[in-house]
This record gives C-alpha cells, structure tokens and sequence, in this order.
C-alpha cells in the first residue's frame, strides 16, 4: 500500500489529538509521557488509554489489513470514550476506504458484575468504578467532534453476552478485545473470532490482567488455536488468525 504523505500525517495528528500528547502538560493526574506511552495512566481528559505503543500498533494492523487486501469490518469490544473506534474511522478516512465499517461495541454503562458463571471473575471490582462508564451519547459526541459520525460507524450497545451472538458483522479485519474480565473477553472471543479472515487480528488489550488471559488460554486451548501470541507492551497482546 503507497502511503500518502498528507494522510500519515493527518492519522499522526489524529493520534496525537485523541491520546492529548500534545497538551500533556494539563492532563494532570499519572500523566506523564511515559506513561502516556505505555497506557499506564487513566486520562482526565484523553478519548483513549491505551497508549501510544497500542495505538501504534493498531496502526500497523490496519496498514497490514489494506496492503495485504484481508476482508472485513473492524470491531472494539469496550470503548470507554471511543478513542481506538475513533482512530479506526480516521484510519478508514484517510485513505479513502467506503466499504468497511467500524463497530463499535459496550454497555455504555461500565463493566459487568462477576457472573457467578465465570467464578474466576469473582474478585473482579471493575463494575464498582464510575471513571469506566461512559455513556452512548458521550462516545458519539466524541466522533462527532473529530467529524468522524457517519453511517459506517454502528454502536453495538448492550452486555457482548447479548450483543456480540447477533451482531450483523459477517468478516472481521481487526478484533480489538478490550474487555478486563475473563466474561468479557471470552464472550467476544466466541462471538466473533470465526468471523475473523484468515490473516486477521485479534488484540488483546488487557492481557497482562489474569482475568483476561486466563479466557485467552481457556479459548485457545478449547480451539485449538496455537498462533503465536506477540506482545505490544506491557499489557497488550495480539495474534494473526492462520487457519
């Protein structure tokens, strides 16, 4: 895939803008460039915490995801303020891409309780934090403040238990998993990874929390599924579905 100088720039920006690089310095709290970098802080004022690295690194998948023609839509599962959907609108935007969408998935309302299903889920206090319960119509005020709402951008609103199974998401490009709990993560996994194209990635944000990649294992082991896994930093993983 060529690369446009003026859209590299644009999605440099774009990063920049959605992560408050630039205007650190007013964040206050745990933001320090360092931990801007590796996702280790939680933004007062930021449409993402991933960080730069997993940013950067969501990046280089949808690059790949356009050089090497793999099909399908791109989906997060948990969004807090919509910044990684942002940035995957941006990303289609610029390089002038109509016919894939990006979907957009939460309850909107903050982490599920433990579900006495998963009991490894058990100690799990997510459900109890405020900061992580950012209403529908907020994320969609993000978009549009980036004018980035259009009809190739679908919320998906509702617990991945309910939502995700029908889904009208036929091929997934790039699975961005960002749901902490081991409920969470094994609901989207078994919801959409046979819609994943061969060649697509599944990322896992929350790796390095044992809830999450205890589902992780638990899905890959059931299926089989022995794709090296590659670290992004210290907390995000991905791999690429072969077969």
């Amino acid at each position: 895939m060529a690369h446009n100088e003026a859209a590299e720039h644009y999605l440099e920006l774009l990063k920049k803008t959605i992560l408050f690089e630039i205007w650190l310095e007013h964040e206050g709290g745990l933001a320090t460039p360092h931990n801007r970098k590796l996702g280790l802080d939680w933004p007062n004022i930021a449409h993402s915490m991933i960080g730069r690295v997993r940013m950067n690194q969501l990046h280089a998948a949808m690059d790949t995801v356009l050089e090497e023609n793999i099909p399908g839509d791109f989906i997060e599962t948990g969004v807090w303020r919509g910044g990684a959907c942002i940035f995957m609108r941006g990303f289609l935007r610029a390089h002038g891409v109509g016919d894939r969408k990006v979907y957009v998935a939460d309850s909107f309302q903050g982490l599920p309780e433990p579900d006495p299903n998963y009991p490894i889920d058990a100690t799990s206090t997510f459900h109890l934090q405020p900061f992580l319960r950012v209403s529908l119509p907020e994320v969609m005020d993000n978009f549009k403040k980036y004018d980035l709402l259009d009809n190739q951008v679908s919320f998906l609103k509702g617990w991945f238990k309910d939502t995700l199974p029908v889904a009208p998401i036929k091929q997934i490009a790039v699975a961005r998993l960002d749901g902490d709990m081991y409920s969470s993560t094994m609901d989207s996994l078994r919801s959409l990874y046979a819609k994943v194209s061969i060649g697509g990635f599944i990322i896992i944000d929350d790796y390095s929390i044992g809830y999450c990649s205890a589902a992780v294992h638990d899905f890959r082991a059931a299926l089989g599924i022995t794709d090296p896994i590659y670290p992004i930093d210290d907390t995000g993983v991905y791999w690429r579905k072969s077969k």
